[in-house]
């Protein structure tokens, strides 16, 4: 996922969609802990895509108390 198509979530959309990564990442571990995936490099992009997420949600957070 891009900054590019992060910036253009509502603020509902960047809450579900962050939720919905934490639980994808946290899935990819489990069941790479049981049987190794096919591409253990999806696990770092997911991890970096959550923080992504989370910036973006804090940096809104600051413009917020800024204005």
């Amino acid at each position: 996922m891009k900054m590019s198509e992060i910036k253009e979530l509502t603020d509902q959309e960047l809450l579900e969609r962050i939720d919905d990564t934490k639980n994808m990442l946290t899935r990819m571990k489990m069941n790479h802990a049981v049987s190794p995936l096919e591409n253990p490099n999806q696990i770092k992009n997911v991890r970096k895509d959550v923080a992504r997420l989370l910036t973006e949600q804090s940096q809104r957070e600051l413009n917020k108390q800024n204005d």
